[in-house]
């Protein structure tokens, strides 16, 4: 007998490492080989050596190549070889070559490996020793005639599988003669790549069955042991998923029956060392059938080691170094070789389960694994910063766990599956998740065909990755900017981030919210009514960043303020927080939800009550919807958080409210009627909007059901003595509560309050401090100040109002890119009367068309283009309209007199012709008929409201059209009624949430600028659940226009790589196949062209094979799924290819 100094591992990966493992328990040191493609290999790093082998050979050749094996063998000194499993580890061949160099193989004899390794030849051992088999054929030759008879003497459906390997390669289903001789060639060219061999032989199929195979060990001295059965029936594409030990579903006298009968097929021929004998079992019969012996150590034999307590590799070396079972294994006689507990692996492989399983590769960006009672790993090159090649299996590490009873060990793999994290790589847990707690398995109902014919395992959520997608956009936008601060004023160096003035508490002082909940919106209106102090609405949330930045700010820098409102400032009428622009200004610009903002607002602002601004029938767009979108958005703005609903028609259209009014009201929550102030009311020369006209609107709210009565001067344009007049007139014509909404663009705005609130008025709006004055509200803490101790006191804590000022003041340095310019007010607001929202994003597009100079011109032709369009409301979206038209003017050098001319032809904007065509309402008196008709260029315009002409939405159908657009992802109400809003804008934010994640998390300077090296921030991703980020270093850009990024997160270190978009663009790629063109044929996963039967100019019929690409050693066919003549074939045999790449072409 002899001890073993040193053993070469004749393999790679994860085997290779467990052989090393169990060699280095023993004393013995180790000789690993590598390719030249798997050089990073973790199993080279882990031997004592390890030399490369296979020069100018392939990556699998290499490992294939008996003569490189034994020259580093010899030149090693090894006097040992282990060949693991898959590879060289079946071939006689190379046992020969061992003994002919005076090298021990650690497996059976040669003799015995011809005579079992060789399925066919199995079978006729297994006949001899009066074994059961399934009927089938003697190994294949070439003759696809006599191929075709033999098959159908077997009868069909049949199974083709390779002589000299397992693993699921080269075998295929054949179901009929039509498909036998590509499935027979397919399968020889699979057998050939991943063996070395192309040998195969047809076997009848059982439609339901188990596979069960027997772990059998051998000595030298004639002793054979069974380590009782596994079952290996979880299969795909006859890769086994999942094994266990001992099979669950086995009665006791079965399982001795047949691992007796793998114990005497391996007694038949003297075998010696690890083997499995595999067999059949119909669910149907109980029969068991024979199926192979592998004569090797299988990926499965960890979960035999857990529950018997031998070690299998270990006792594999002893029995090669002519040791006695009794040695190998510990145990005096089968009799004492007992089962304890249960056990079961799974594989994690890079595999992508909801794209047929295709491999994925590249680098793995994190890495980390499970651990904890009952859980072993048997891992390959898996770690963070692997890169996972195309050359190779795709198993990154086997996961096994042991407890006392099945369900046990189901529940413990369970939960070690979720414990990993995996980043950079598509993975296989969540599939293998969903598998385990299926019911089929649960109640091991299963077969080899459970995971083929149960398409419920692939419904399963992909991993959300947050922390990985967080990162790519922080490194996205420190390498290539954000490209709304471009060029724009930067923050200054010692900006700091802003700090909440309170925490977030529960403990808070009832207000305005809870008499809405307890005593419904006609309470709230008769509260109004009765209270002295002046009311306030506070609209920094909302109106007071939309007219001075832009509409820009971010909802974590609104979300921090709202408990210091719920603590300190319950005694407001309301929140302005929701609406308006700031809707699609969050999906357009900001990357987040706005349903997202007002659900973490009302959470953290419990006490006071929300509001909203609500364009009526255009709902929070720019255009008329159907009355059931209206309907349907109002409804869901009301369960999401709500309160306060402030509907408005651009063109004071009451008729055009009605439907936004009614819906409001059936959700129970407040409704104000609101009248847009324009023009001068107390001008004669303007008489159009004067006091009877707004009396007369403010009956038709009152009318139509308003609980309050809203008074919008959206530019600022009211004078002190027009409010105490209006004011005055509508308090004794209405019995409802007056809210009035006014900007400080012309800086009198306080002044009007004032008199307001001497005449009565309930309740004003303005902002804090720090977000107040010039185009936004007047200022909250001076109308506080003006009022102390006057009768219209409003109660508020002014060092509480100073304390929320202070904190937007921080928060404002951050928006700098977005300030208006505006150094002081204006009084010109009274020449073009533009609402304070529009005034800043006006100059923005002005500058955006190179008019920046010529500002002063643009607000007089606004003021000519009002006059025009008949002296309008301006609101939005009718605002919008003056402005686009006013911009073309300009930019165009287009006076009024040339555009009212009949004879001057003018291409008006879209927005134009819409408007006056009527899809907005209509204005009072109507429009001007000569306009129009130069504007519609004889199209007859509508006088009807234009919701009622458009048919109502099927919003189930839209459901599922927008779920089929996303991939299938379950569409919630929120997002059904903001695609109902902006279905471009909504599916643009959607793709880039599901790449970049929730950012809204993230602080307003790294969201707008990224970050700088040794920069550290947090963003809390889930309540509780807070990433620690620190930016280390960004490397330099590549060749290929990559540059890294590298990070830590929660202290380990990430690498994140972006294109350098502005280099990348200069940069030519392989062409890639267009979606939804049907000449296109894309490559459908990375890997390497195998062979290709298409050509150029060559006709192809359904069906026809175009081509094949071998990946991981699995090789997949490319059919024609038409019809059609080949236009052009891009790709050729051995070429390398990635996903999507173009393939071939069709006519």
């Amino acid at each position: 007998m002899t001890d073993f100094k040193k053993i070469l591992i004749a393999n790679r990966g994860e085997i290779a490492i467990r052989i090393m493992r169990a060699a280095n328990e023993m004393g013995k040191k180790t000789v690993a080989v590598f390719a030249e493609e798997d050089k990073l290999g973790l199993h080279r790093f882990k031997a004592d050596e390890a030399y490369r082998i296979g020069e100018n050979l392939g990556p699998v050749a290499a490992y294939l190549s008996i003569d490189e094996i034994i020259r580093v063998a010899k030149m090693s000194g090894a006097d040992a070889i282990h060949p693991g499993y898959g590879l060289l580890s079946e071939n006689p061949d190379f046992v020969d070559a061992c003994t002919a160099n005076g090298i021990t193989f650690i497996g059976p004899k040669a003799e015995t490996m011809r005579a079992l390794g060789d399925k066919a030849s199995a079978r006729r051992v297994a006949i001899e020793a009066g074994v059961p088999v399934i009927p089938a054929t003697e190994v294949l030759g070439d003759d696809m005639k006599a191929i075709k008879k033999e098959a159908a003497e077997v009868g069909y459906p049949l199974m083709l599988k390779a002589s000299w390997g397992g693993g699921g390669r080269g075998m295929r289903p054949i179901m009929s003669e039509d498909e036998l001789e590509e499935k027979v060639l397919e399968g020889r060219r699979e057998a050939e790549a991943a063996f070395g061999n192309g040998e195969g032989y047809l076997e009848k199929m059982i439609l339901r069955a188990r596979h069960v195979e027997v772990q059998i060990l051998g000595d030298s001295h004639g002793q054979i042991y069974h380590l009782w059965e596994r079952d290996c029936s979880v299969q795909r594409r006859n890769q086994k998923v999942v094994e266990r030990a001992p099979a669950p579903y086995l009665s006791g006298t079965q399982r001795e029956q047949i691992c007796n009968l793998g114990k005497k097929i391996c007694q038949h021929v003297n075998y010696e060392c690890a083997g499995t004998v595999e067999f059949l079992m119909d669910m149907d019969s109980g029969e068991f059938f024979f199926i192979e012996v592998n004569p090797r150590v299988q990926v499965e034999h960890t979960v035999t080691e857990e529950v018997t307590g031998i070690d299998i590799v270990r006792a594999q070396i002893l029995i090669a170094e002519g040791k006695s079972l009794v040695e190998a294994t510990g145990c005096a006689s089968q009799y004492d070789v007992k089962l304890d507990g249960h056990a079961l692996q799974c594989r994690v492989t890079t595999e992508d389960p909801q794209n047929n399983f295709i491999p994925d590769y590249g680098r793995i960006q994190m890495y980390r694994s499970a651990t904890g009672p009952g859980i072993r790993l048997d891992g390959g090159t898996a770690y963070s910063g692997a890169v996972i090649t195309r050359f190779y299996d795709s198993l990154l590490t086997k996961v096994t766990a042991r407890a006392p009873t099945p369900e046990m060990a189901i529940a413990r793999m369970d939960r070690a599956l979720r414990e990993f994290r995996i980043r950079g790589v598509s993975t296989n847990i969540a599939f293998v998740e969903n598998l385990l707690k299926h019911p089929t398995f649960l109640n091991n109902e299963y077969h080899t065909k459970f995971i083929d014919e149960t398409p419920d395992l692939f419904n399963f959520s992909k991993r959300r990755d947050r922390a990985t997608k967080i990162l790519t956009y922080i490194a996205d936008i420190t390498v290539n900017g954000h490209p709304e601060t471009a060029g724009r004023l930067r923050p200054g160096a010692d900006v700091r981030p802003p700090r909440p003035p309170v925490k977030p508490t529960t403990d808070v002082t009832p207000g305005t919210r809870n008499i809405l909940d307890q005593f419904g919106p006609e309470a709230v209106a008769d509260w109004m009514r009765d209270q002295k102090q002046l009311l306030i609405t506070d609209t920094t949330m909302r109106d007071g960043h939309q007219s001075l930045l832009a509409t820009r700010m971010r909802s974590i820098d609104m979300i921090n303020a709202a408990p210091a409102y719920a603590a300190k400032m319950n005694q407001l009428f309301s929140v302005e927080c929701w609406g308006g622009a700031t809707f699609d200004v969050a999906y357009r610009f900001l990357q987040e939800c706005p349903w997202q903002r007002l659900r973490d607002i009302r959470a953290q602002m419990p006490n006071i009550m929300t509001q909203m601004l609500l364009r009526a029938s255009n709902g929070v767009g720019y255009t008329n919807y159907p009355d059931n979108v209206v309907q349907s958005f109002v409804a869901q703005a009301a369960k999401s958080g709500v309160d306060v609903f402030r509907v408005f028609d651009s063109l004071n259209w009451v008729e055009n409210m009605r439907v936004a009014m009614d819906a409001v009201i059936k959700a129970n929550k407040v409704c104000e009627g609101t009248i847009c102030y324009t023009g001068d009311m107390l001008d004669p020369n303007r008489s159009k909007y004067d006091l009877k006209y707004y009396v007369g609107m403010a009956k038709e709210l009152e009318a139509a059901g308003a609980h309050v009565l809203g008074l919008k001067d959206m530019a600022g344009l009211m004078k002190p003595a027009a409010a105490t007049a209006l004011i005055k007139a509508l308090k004794e014509e209405t019995n409802l509560p007056i809210h009035f909404h006014t900007h400080d663009t012309s800086g009198a705005a306080i002044a009007t309050v004032l008199a307001a609130s001497a005449a009565g008025v309930d309740c004003v709006d303005a902002a804090m401090d720090a977000l107040s004055g010039n185009t936004s509200q007047p200022t909250l803490g001076s109308i506080v100040e003006a009022l102390r101790g006057d009768t219209r006191d409003t109660g508020l804590d002014i060092a509480a109002i100073r304390e929320i000022s202070n904190y937007f003041e921080q928060v404002r340095a951050h928006y700098a890119a977005f300030e208006s310019g505006l150094q002081a007010p204006a009084s010109e607001v009274y020449l073009h009367e533009m609402p304070g929202g529009q005034f800043t994003n006006l100059k923005a597009q002005a500058r955006s068309l190179g008019l920046e100079e010529r500002w002063h011109e643009v607000a007089q032709t606004y003021s000519d283009v009002n006059a025009m369009f008949g002296d309008i409301v301006k609101v939005t979206p009718s605002s919008k309209v003056v402005g686009d038209m006013a911009l073309m003017m300009v930019s165009q050098n287009l006076t009024r007199a040339q555009v009212e001319d009949p004879a001057v032809d003018v291409v008006f904007p879209d927005s134009v012709v819409e408007m006056l065509h009527g899809d907005l309402g209509q204005p009072p008196g109507g429009w001007p008929k000569a306009i129009q008709k130069k504007v519609l260029k004889g199209d007859k315009p509508i006088t009807d409201r234009p919701g009622a002409l458009l048919p109502a939405v099927d919003l189930e159908a839209t459901r599922a059209d927008l779920s089929a657009q996303m991939e299938g992802k379950t569409v919630d109400d929120e997002d059904l009624n903001g695609y109902l809003m902006y279905p471009k804008v909504f599916l643009d934010y959607a793709g880039r949430h599901r790449t970049y994640g929730p950012v809204r998390t993230l602080p307003t300077r790294t969201f707008f600028y990224g970050m700088e090296p040794g920069e550290e921030i947090a963003a809390e991703i889930d309540p509780g659940k807070t990433l620690e980020i620190r930016m280390q270093a960004v490397a330099e850009m590549n060749e290929d226009g990559e540059v890294k990024v590298f990070f830590e997160l929660n202290g380990q270190p990430r690498t994140i790589r972006v294109l350098n978009r502005l280099a990348a663009a200069e940069k030519v790629s392989r062409p890639k196949a267009e979606a939804g063109n049907a000449n296109h044929i894309g490559a459908p996963m990375p890997g390497v062209v195998a062979t290709v039967a298409a050509s150029s100019g060559k006709s192809v019929k359904k069906g026809d094979l175009l081509l094949t690409i071998e990946a991981m050693k699995m090789e997949t066919g490319i059919h024609a799924e038409r019809d059609a003549v080949v236009k052009a074939v891009h790709v050729q045999a051995g070429g390398q290819i990635d996903a999507k790449d173009l393939l071939v072409e069709l006519e």
